[in-house]
């Protein structure tokens, strides 16, 4: 069954004042492994059942991705989109019962059914496809063959900052940064059948969307001078026992 697969990360002496800087850096650590700009931003006060008080959305696919944002800014340029101008824009308003939550983006291998059309990411006007391209490691190849049945798919990945006062103090379970990886079907795929064992291919695909989630984290620890950090998803199950167990299927 999908779950979904969060990050939290803890800061040592962590004041509001610091929370651009930690955002900052979390985001330049996902450039190194996804997309180089943000796709949206939002500001949420008290909690999350509040309407935001602030949006603005960079990127509008257009493509029947699942991801699409009709509603992004026709202005947006490449340079607004650039990080350190998305973060100080969003968190020019810093409040200790608010969250600032920033859209990213990053290809992951995934299955697609075998008449399913794949149509390639077509940017809105005034932002560039630098940060969008594919990883290098993709076979390109693969987003055009038509009997290709694992293709490099858009996926979001929300990273938030919270306010000490957001939530009741949510932070002191969440992290004072959080990340969001959405349903962790990238690295634990479902199966029709639970019993159908995962192919080379499979687990080719299975292990690079792996690597690039940990390599993420490590860049994380290494350079966000954080205190600590949690992978966890929401039903509580390790995700390494799931990987486990599906990946135990192939013998």
């Amino acid at each position: 069954m999908a779950d979904r697969l969060y990050l939290s990360l803890w800061y040592p002496n962590f004041r509001l004042e610091n929370l651009p800087a930690a955002l900052t850096g979390v985001l330049r650590q996902f450039t190194l492994v996804g997309g180089k700009r943000v796709a949206a931003a939002t500001v949420y006060p008290i909690n999350f059942t509040q309407p935001p008080v602030y949006q603005r959305i960079y990127v509008d696919t257009g493509q029947g991705t699942g991801i699409d944002r009709p509603d992004a800014d026709p202005t947006a340029s490449a340079t607004d989109a650039a990080i350190e101008a998305a973060v100080a824009e969003a968190t020019e308003q810093l409040h200790d019962d608010m969250a600032y939550e920033f859209e990213m983006r990053w290809h992951l291998w995934a299955p697609e059914e075998p008449d399913a059309t794949f149509d390639r990411l077509n940017l809105a006007p005034g932002i560039d496809d630098e940060a969008h391209e594919p990883d290098p490691e993709f076979d390109e190849s693969a987003l055009h063959d038509p009997n290709a049945l694992w293709k490099p798919r858009l996926h979001t990945v929300r990273i938030l900052g919270f306010g000490p006062a957001f939530d009741v103090a949510g932070y002191e379970q969440n992290g004072h940064l959080l990340v969001d990886f959405g349903l962790d079907t990238p690295w634990v795929p479902e199966a029709d059948d639970e019993e159908e064992p995962l192919d080379a291919e499979a687990q080719l695909h299975i292990q690079h969307n792996i690597e690039k989630l940990l390599a993420f984290t490590l860049l994380i620890e290494k350079n966000c001078g954080i205190s600590s950090r949690l992978l966890w998803t929401e039903s509580g199950e390790p995700l390494a026992e799931k990987l486990i167990a599906r990946l135990q299927r192939v013998h």
